[in-house]
């Protein structure tokens, strides 16, 4: 396959899936794409002026060739807004530092970067009322073209409401030369969709959050596919990068389209937002957010695994028996969660969040119900949504990216702690919170840590 064949069929499908999206109007994805920023611009935003948001590294790496050909298509723009912070990351302050800039200027931004430029960009963007355009440098995350923005606030890692981009543009010279850990984050936040689909089917059948067939389709068909090269993604294959890109792009597109996020994050991402908030750091970094995620997806794949080829019909018979005996009423909940986050600014939305998931027991019953007259058809559905653990594992290493806890500073003792914690993070139903419903905490997610578990060795 040439190179101009697989640029054709990403923009094809890119291109079906916009149709659905309510704030990104198109997407590019090739070579040498840098030189139709000017026209891309004008496509958008007739007659306005720009502005280049970026760090100092972006900035030297596409923004300053982004300015030229916006100088060179006759398009006005102000001093360019380059971080140059050396703790830069998606905070809060850096978001109020570039709304007052945006504030003065009467320009479109155009955030040049990867996850931190464009969260702070995206969501500065809608606090001033203005749309803006994405340059992206890496395939490291799936936050393009979602709506939304991952922003720490009074130390707590939360997403805030904003529109996505109005326009994509990536330029898979400039994606093909990031750095390798860059784009190895990415393919560990694209396989996540795996384990998080799962997840997906396990709400859909309880009924709090229904699966939207077309937002499904547009991540699931294909997921596959983008995954299949790790190794191309490592070392820096054009065509494995460019179908990474695609399904980073296609992810964001299906959240916009679902107008949620539970298209492309289960409780994976919450093991990644729980050690967000604890301010994890190994060998003085925080680990990006891609590398978290990888190993949140190994530790679901797992849990999956484990649930899968103990629990059958007896099982669930013995779960709804033991219901009242087994049920942890809200003053229970109450006290597990200041016990766990009451010394950290996490406990109220913690609290908030769990307060969301309660269920009364005749609704735990009906749930549980659900679960055992389906088995069967779950069961299946659930081993073909899924790969074993071992093969996700094996597929983010070849990747480059980390794919045990300690390859990112977490010790088998505080994964097995963080599954609980993670359960307790957000009301997304998800296999944590089944194993939690099912009152089979120790029997299946302890399991995991002792003789001949996943994490034993």
């Amino acid at each position: 396959m040439s190179a101009s064949d697989f640029y054709q069929e990403t923009a094809a499908r890119v291109e079906k899936a916009l149709q659905y999206c309510d704030d990104t109007q198109a997407v590019v994805i090739g070579e040498q794409t840098l030189e139709q920023v000017g026209v891309f611009f004008k496509r958008l935003f007739p007659n306005e002026r720009a502005i280049v948001v970026a760090d100092v590294t972006t900035f030297a790496l596409a923004g300053k060739r982004v300015l030229e050909e916006l100088a060179a298509a006759g398009i006005s723009t102000d001093e360019p807004f380059v971080y140059n912070e050396p703790d830069m990351h998606a905070e809060m302050r850096f978001v109020d530092v570039l709304k007052e800039r945006l504030a003065v200027a009467d320009a479109i931004p155009i955030a040049v970067g990867s996850g931190t430029v464009n969260d702070l960009c995206k969501y500065a963007s809608s606090l001033v009322g203005r749309s803006y355009i994405a340059v992206g440098t890496a395939a490291s995350m799936d936050g393009y073209a979602s709506f939304g923005a991952s922003i720490e606030y009074n130390e707590c890692k939360q997403t805030f409401s904003c529109p996505a981009p109005r326009g994509i543009l990536i330029d898979m010279d400039v994606v093909c030369k990031a750095p390798i850990k860059m784009n190895a984050a990415g393919f560990a936040d694209l396989i996540a969709k795996i384990p998080a689909g799962a997840d997906w089917i396990l709400a859909d059948l309880i009924g709090t959050e229904p699966i939207d067939t077309i937002a499904w389709s547009l991540v699931q068909d294909s997921l596959r596919d983008w995954v299949a090269n790790p190794e191309g993604v490592a070392s820096g294959d054009r065509k494995a990068l460019t179908f990474l890109m695609e399904g980073l792009i296609m992810s964001g597109l299906a959240m916009q389209k679902a107008k949620t996020s539970r298209t492309a994050s289960g409780a994976e991402h919450q093991f990644s937002h729980l050690w967000d908030n604890q301010h994890h750091k190994f060998n003085g970094e925080a680990p990006s957010h891609g590398f978290k995620v990888g190993v949140g997806t190994v530790a679901t794949s797992a849990l999956y695994e484990r649930i899968l080829s103990t629990w059958n019909e007896s099982t669930f018979d013995a779960a709804i028996i033991a219901i009242p005996d087994n049920f942890r009423s809200w003053a229970t909940i109450e006290k597990e969660l200041e016990e766990n986050f009451g010394n950290s600014g996490l406990y109220e939305t913690v609290k908030r969040e769990c307060a969301k998931k309660f269920v009364e027991p005749n609704e735990l019953e009906r749930r549980l119900k659900l679960f055992r007259n389906n088995w069967v058809e779950l069961k299946a559905r659930l081993s073909k949504q899924l790969m074993p653990a071992a093969e996700i594992q094996e597929l983010i290493a070849a990747a480059k990216a980390p794919a045990t806890p300690e390859e990112i500073g977490i010790e088998r003792t505080r994964l097995q702690k963080s599954y609980a914690l993670a359960q307790q993070l957000r009301y997304r139903y998800n296999c944590l919170d089944w194993t939690q419903d099912m009152g089979l905490w120790e029997e299946t997610v302890d399991s995991l840590f002792q003789a001949n578990g996943f994490w034993c060795s």
